[in-house]
């Protein structure tokens, strides 16, 4: 009997989670007793994703070697992520003008969700200028920024220490090789967690729907349908325009990453797959240099199903409340959210906290966001699917940019994918 694969091992969990769920919607005892499981899972994956960016990154900046090269590849980056989440933004705003999610919608039938945490995040934020981020990327204590997972701080400490083993030479071989023991190591270990991650998806979804409830959605269902509905258009198309370009096809790409899809969609949670979706893109012909950079800056510059939704959301919320918003507040719209998206990076519900930071400044009131807090996780299962193929395509369109993408390792690779599907 063929053996079960990762991914229908996960869909059998997250199936198994959402019955469980809905059998004791109301029921506080479901989260006494999946909640740890859960935990314990995310915090498995939390342990291993520092230590497999610190070294993946040192290696591979080791291996370039000179800072111009560097500073060229993280331009292409930054330019190439500015471009694809203003795409993002702009299907967003043509889908809800389009569909018009929010017409309709009989306010006193939606439920209104405690959003304060939230709030009192956004305040924090708003102290912070776009300047003191930018100096907040460079860290005044590299173990303070390990404890507290600040990614492009610990980023950026990986690349100085990486040009500094590439500059002190044949002296800095042993240090080489340490990372890339402690990498091949941590990414043992990533495929060991992966055998819990079907328990993991159970337990937290079990946990959410028996929270919320299947029957929460009915009142929100349209906008349920256009977010899910866009979120595939622009990766079909969108998406697939962009490998189509660079000489690659997106359902290869897709195929590849099936077992991290099927679990960043249970879990809500890009972290959870990381490791394993930069594994996966230099087995498919990107160099580690690369995917040990863009893979990890993509998770705070490149959140393309995080960008679209909040467009999405933000137009939703103003036909809530009969607003009806002129073309030139929706430039205003894309303008802001192209800042906001990128300035505050790496905050905890970072979706909601970019659109009440937003929102404000084009006349939406913010208090519409807790009618749709309740069912936010839904929502955010698929834009946190989306963000990964959307970064996962990053590494090799600059793969591609460079000229250092392997073909025939790429072919390989899909090839291999296929006969073992």
């Amino acid at each position: 009997m063929k053996k079960i694969g990762l991914a229908w091992q996960i869909f059998i969990g997250l199936i198994l989670g959402i019955v469980v769920g809905a059998i004791f919607y109301g029921n506080p005892t479901v989260a006494t007793y999946l909640q740890p499981i859960g935990d314990i899972f995310l915090r498995l994956i939390k342990m291993i994703v520092i230590p497999i960016v610190v070294s993946s990154l040192i290696v591979g900046v080791a291996n370039v070697g000179d800072l111009k090269k560097l500073g060229k590849l993280g331009g292409k980056t930054l330019i190439y992520f500015e471009i694809i989440t203003t795409f993002a933004i702009v299907v967003g705003l043509l889908a809800a003008n389009l569909f018009q999610p929010g017409e309709g919608v009989n306010m006193k039938n939606l439920e209104k969700t405690d959003i304060q945490s939230y709030v009192d995040t956004t305040n924090e934020v708003k102290h912070h200028s776009m300047v003191e981020t930018v100096v907040n990327i460079v860290p005044k204590n590299i173990v303070e920024s390990l404890a507290n997972g600040d990614m492009l701080a610990i980023i950026f400490f990986s690349v100085m220490f990486g040009l500094g083993v590439a500059a002190i030479g044949e002296k800095g071989k042993p240090v080489l090789q340490f990372f890339q023991s402690t990498a091949d190591a941590m990414f043992y270990v990533t495929n060991q967690i992966m055998k819990f991650a079907p328990f993991g998806v159970f337990a937290l979804i079990g946990v959410t729907v028996s929270k919320f409830g299947v029957e929460s959605l009915v009142p929100l269902s349209k906008l349920v349908l256009v977010v899910y509905g866009t979120m595939i258009f622009f990766v079909v198309v969108v998406l697939g325009i962009v490998a189509k370009l660079v000489g690659v096809n997106i359902f290869h790409v897709i195929k590849i990453l099936k077992d991290e899809l099927v679990l960043a969609y249970s879990t809500a949670s890009s972290e959870t797959v990381l490791p394993k979706i930069m594994e996966k893109m230099e087995r498919f012909g990107c160099p580690k240099a690369i995917t040990s950079f863009v893979i990890p800056t993509g998770y705070s510059f490149n959140l393309d199903g995080s960008t679209l939704y909040q467009a999405l959301a933000a137009i939703f919320i103003a036909q809530l409340y009969g607003i009806d918003m002129s073309i030139t507040q929706q430039i205003s719209l894309l303008l802001v959210l192209m800042v906001t998206s990128k300035g505050i990076a790496g905050v905890p519900g970072v979706s909601f906290v970019v659109l009440l930071a937003t929102l404000g400044t084009v006349g939406i009131p913010i208090e519409g966001l807790a009618f749709i807090a309740g069912i936010d996780r839904i929502l955010d299962m698929a834009r946190t699917a989306v963000n990964v193929v959307g970064n996962s395509l990053a590494a090799v369109v600059i793969s591609k940019w460079e000229g250092q993408y392997n073909e025939e390792k790429g072919k390989q690779y899909v090839e291999e994918v296929v006969r073992s599907a």
